[in-house]
């Protein structure tokens, strides 16, 4: 037996506060669920994405990209996954919370930047990729507006090139910011 009985679990302590604390950032509480308070990924967001969920918008937003593509391209598996999925929001929440860290980067925001103003580069700019949000901007402003009069960029060019920049956010914007958050500490 030790005789100094604090000094012997000392090391259990820290492990202890450690799981206390990664317990505390996810932020759920008794019954499941989330409270959105210091979680990365918000429940009440994600069902309002799911009223859209026939387009997989919910799957993409909680970092599930095949199978939100796999959602666009049927409807949401004809209706049937997207009526599913009401009752496993909570958990995608869940999972989302646990795989990506909440830092100075909003996920939410960065995707609602993506969701409505896209096109225009808005959710680049504010994760910190500039020179592709500008590039984003200027092809949208010379494609679909009047600034094809100062910068003529044809649209069978510039459209498909808006595009893939769209699809691939999509795909891998919980990512981008995570990798943010990991390199900024």
């Amino acid at each position: 037996m030790n005789q100094f009985p604090n000094e012997s679990h000392g090391a259990n302590k820290d492990k202890d506060n450690n799981q206390h604390n990664q317990h505390s950032r996810q932020s759920w509480d008794a019954s499941g669920m989330n409270s959105d308070f210091d979680s990365s990924h918000s429940m009440i967001i994600g069902y309002l994405l799911w009223l859209f969920g026939f387009t997989g918008s919910h799957r993409f937003y909680f970092g599930k990209p095949v199978t939100g593509t796999i959602w666009f391209f049927t409807l949401g598996l004809l209706g049937i996954g997207w009526l599913i999925d009401i009752f496993l929001v909570p958990s995608m929440a869940r999972q989302a919370d646990q795989r990506f860290e909440d830092g100075d980067i909003n996920y939410t925001l960065a995707w609602v930047l993506l969701t409505f103003l896209g096109p225009f580069g808005a959710h680049r700019f504010y994760i910190g990729h500039y020179v592709s949000g500008a590039v984003m901007l200027i092809i949208t402003l010379s494609t679909v507006s009047l600034g094809w009069l100062v910068l003529p960029i044809p649209f069978f060019i510039g459209i498909p090139i808006l595009i893939g920049f769209l699809i691939y956010d999509f795909w891998t914007l919980n990512t981008q910011i995570a990798d943010k958050h990991r390199y900024s500490l």
